[in-house]
């Protein structure tokens, strides 16, 4: 059973080479945002919050369990085990639900398609009625998924932390479109956590899920990790204290926005996720926060100007469900400046390299891995190989580890590599579903404050 958390407090840094060349006109900075524990008082740096609220919000959870034929024997007890866990973690007073997933969706508990609060008493009922659960029917995620927003419908107001859980062993029965259209229906209504269990599942079909709604995406390979698996991720939705979080950009007249990527502590590109406040003030969602650090890669165009010139080319406020105009979690400046110094409009932000390189790493296993299972070795070699290349750059060593089940790496510096005749797909699989986590920069350098 897990405490009530407090709302965090925020702390935003922006890092960036603000200098362009003379005809320059693309800027990018990394916005590095920072939640801890509140710490009421003053003293309080310009950057801190100043409206966090008091009480905890109120928290929904819901635990969805593929419960198609696939699952049958191990993998279907195993799932009952973890369900329970995800029970026992739910703080007191949290609504919930369990919902059994197949063919169609059907609620496991309570019998109505409604959230209860936690309590001893509801506890003890849904994990007797998730010993109920038997494996039959088919795999169709969508219907999962609407079920799921039908029962957070209620709680989309005041800020309530909105987290399911969803489980699979297999593939996504529906067809792509009516798949798009129910992740259509469920974006910006709740978070979902995505696991895959054993190998008979696509990385694809949850990995759209997690990027449509904010979530994460992991392979359990023994199903007898998924107890404690649960467990974890309830706690961490449990402990969030601040849900519908949103990052705020203003423009000048004329400015392009390239791109706005979350790059740390995963890849996710919140470009087309934009809803327009103003002609030139778009809110991208960032979901629900606890104690944490994330990072944006965001990219500006803008109009040239003269020798000297200062702009600036961005203003980033981070907006809570009840947060003010006038009032942000924290906010940031990206700033342009033109000058002829050729030396100081070249040189590149460390942190803008660092992440750059990590969102080109991700896309190079991705691909990679889609051009191995095509049979298209000659791309698999060369995307791969480029992979190994960036993974040593960034010394990321678990990526790198992970890439060595997969190639035989001749030389790292220069990416030769040599493809694995057989490769044990749990190794393929977690590859690509850890290809979008990313390392942080080296000392301190997403620090507030740092550079």
């Amino acid at each position: 059973m897990t405490g009530v958390p407090t709302s965090p407090e925020f702390r935003l840094h922006v890092a960036q080479n603000p200098y362009l060349p003379l005809g320059g006109t693309e800027v990018q900075a990394i916005v590095t945002v920072s939640a801890a524990a509140s710490t009421p008082g003053p003293g309080r740096s310009d950057t801190a919050s100043e409206t966090t609220a008091d009480a905890a919000p109120q928290a929904a959870e819901v635990v969805i369990v593929d419960t198609s034929a696939s699952m049958y024997g191990e993998k279907i007890g195993a799932a009952k085990r973890a369900a329970r866990a995800a029970v026992d973690a739910l703080r007191d007073g949290a609504h919930f639900a369990i919902v059994s997933g197949a063919g169609a969706a059907t609620m496991v508990y309570p019998d109505e398609a409604r959230l209860v609060p936690a309590t001893a008493e509801t506890r003890q009922a849904a994990k007797e009625a998730v010993d109920g659960l038997v494996a039959d029917g088919g795999t169709r995620m969508g219907a999962w998924l609407r079920l799921a927003a039908d029962l957070f419908a209620p709680f989309d107001t005041g800020g309530t932390l909105r987290h399911a859980i969803l489980l699979t062993d297999g593939q996504n029965n529906e067809q792509p479109d009516v798949f798009e259209t129910a992740l259509d229906m469920c974006a910006g209504l709740f978070v979902c956590d995505c696991r895959g269990v054993g190998t008979d599942w696509n990385v694809a079909d949850l990995r759209w899920i997690a990027s449509f709604l904010l979530g994460g995406v992991d392979i359990v390979a023994d199903p007898a990790d998924l107890e404690d698996d649960f467990r974890s991720m309830t706690e961490r939705a449990m402990a969030k204290g601040i849900a519908d979080v949103r990052l705020r950009l203003w423009t000048p007249d004329a400015a392009q926005i390239r791109f706005v990527r979350q790059v740390a502590p995963t890849v996710e590109d919140l470009t087309a996720r934009r809803v327009d406040r103003g002609p030139r003030t778009g809110d991208y969602p960032t979901g629900s926060w606890g104690t944490e650090s994330r990072a944006y890669h965001i990219g500006v165009v803008v109009p040239m100007g003269a020798p000297g010139r200062r702009l600036r080319a961005g203003w980033v406020r981070l907006l809570g469900p009840h947060s003010a105009e006038d009032a942000p979690l924290a906010s940031g400046n990206i700033l342009a400046e033109w000058t002829d110094d050729e030396a100081k409009a070249t040189e590149i932000d460390p942190r803008v390299a660092h992440y750059t390189g990590q969102v080109e790493l991700a896309r190079a296993i991705q691909e990679g891995l889609r051009a191995r299972r095509e049979g298209d070795e000659a791309t698999a070699t060369q995307r791969l190989g480029r992979a190994v290349v960036l993974a040593r750059q960034s010394g990321d060593q678990a990526t790198a580890a992970l890439l060595r089940k997969v190639v035989e790496v001749i030389d790292p510096k220069t990416g030769t590599v040599r493809l694995r005749p057989v490769v044990d797909r749990v190794d393929e699989m977690t590859l690509d579903t850890h290809s979008t986590r990313t390392v942080r920069t080296r000392a301190g350098d997403d620090s507030p404050g740092a550079g």
